[in-house]
């Protein structure tokens, strides 16, 4: 009775897991100039879509013509979106805004305001509230030497980043104190957004789980979860820092072979997870790929102020989410394995849908990307 309950469950969620990540991130870079401010804005093409649709045959494929025709309207969307302030007076563009593509569906958005001698620059994203409501935003503000002024990661609830221009040395001791605690607002923002990346990760969690399905006692499931983390961790750091560069298209579909190759081996070796471990590690450096696209999306490596807070915090915030998601399912999965009408049901079920998941995720990011 268990596993058709778990059955029942898991398709009902299917539909969920089929999105896998929500884009939900975009960035916002801002420079002070002598005479004016620069903005860069980022948003993936999918979040793009929901309010600049490009498709204008609806044949369900963006030609270049398409993505070319749709430049003005998008400029024109998240320029509406943003408000910037000098010393809280309202300024407005001086351009209509320069947009381009590149290849990992990513739109830039760039436009000036003309600066005047303001003590203070505030940036305020309204088009958060036309976002999902768990759309972030990365926003740094740097000077004209690219040294870094500000950041903040803003959200629906919390849309906005006020910087006091700095004076001299009569505020030197402020600006210190100032970049230390943004240096720690950004530690715990990064850490949430982790531990909510790899609670949404569904393509992670089930190959996860596709792993740990088969288990019945601590010490092998010790050994996948470490030997995983050591290799996500790896790669992670080594993408983030631009180290190691393989674009989304082929890491994407990767993860998606990742969990049906497990879920297929569950229905052939049953109840044998011995060497496991090294199936874990070997599977775990391509989602370490995949998680490192989130700061990637935010080009969080480019950042004057570094990447070893973002990246660390990041991790860990993704340790924890999968520690919390594994401490609560491995009791569930060793006590229905003790359970003589659920065991010889619970593996194989569990698996054919975790393999019908993963065969939609391989079908979307192939011939439907």
């Amino acid at each position: 009775m268990m596993s058709k309950i778990i059955a029942v469950i898991l398709l009902a969620s299917y539909a969920q897991f089929s999105a896998a990540h929500d884009p939900g991130l975009s960035s916002a870079d801002l420079v002070i100039k002598a005479q004016a401010i620069d903005a860069k804005v980022t948003f993936s093409l999918q979040d793009i879509e929901a309010f600049v649709p490009m498709d204008s045959d609806l044949d369900a494929e963006v030609t270049a013509t398409e993505q070319e025709a749709s430049k003005p309207e998008i400029a024109k969307w998240v320029m509406q979106g943003v408000q910037v302030m000098e010393d809280d007076q309202p300024v407005q563009p001086t351009d209509k805004g320069v947009v381009t593509f590149d290849q990992k569906n990513n739109a830039f958005i760039e436009f000036r305001y003309a600066q005047i001698t303001a003590q203070k620059i505030t940036f305020q994203a309204n088009f958060l509230d036309k976002l999902p409501a768990n759309h972030k935003q990365f926003v740094t503000i740097k000077d004209e030497a690219g040294l870094g002024l500000g950041e903040k990661m803003l959200s629906r609830s919390d849309n906005s980043i006020a910087l006091i221009i700095p004076v001299a040395d009569s505020t030197k001791e402020a600006n210190e104190a100032n970049t230390a605690s943004q240096k720690s607002s950004m530690f715990s923002e990064f850490l949430l957004l982790g531990i909510e990346h790899i609670l949404t990760g569904y393509d992670h969690l089930l190959f996860l789980l596709s792993l740990l399905i088969v288990t019945r006692s601590f010490w092998p499931a010790f050994k996948i979860i470490t030997y995983f983390t050591i290799a996500h961790s790896i790669t992670l750091g080594l993408a983030a820092l631009n180290v190691v560069d393989i674009p989304a298209y082929i890491v994407e579909p990767l993860i998606a072979a990742t969990i049906i190759y497990v879920a297929l081996e569950n229905i052939v070796r049953g109840e044998n997870p011995k060497g496991r471990e090294w199936l874990a590690f070997f599977f775990g450096l391509i989602h370490g790929f995949g998680f490192a696209a989130v700061l990637r999306e935010m080009g969080i490596s480019s950042y004057e102020t570094g990447i070893v807070v973002p990246l660390f915090s990041f991790n860990l915030g993704v340790e924890l989410g999968q520690i919390t998601v594994t401490v609560i399912a491995l009791p569930i999965i060793w006590r229905l394995h003790k359970q003589p009408k659920i065991e010889p049901k619970l593996t194989p079920v569990c698996s054919v849908l975790i393999a019908l998941a993963g065969g939609y995720w391989l079908v979307e990011r192939t011939l439907l990307s």
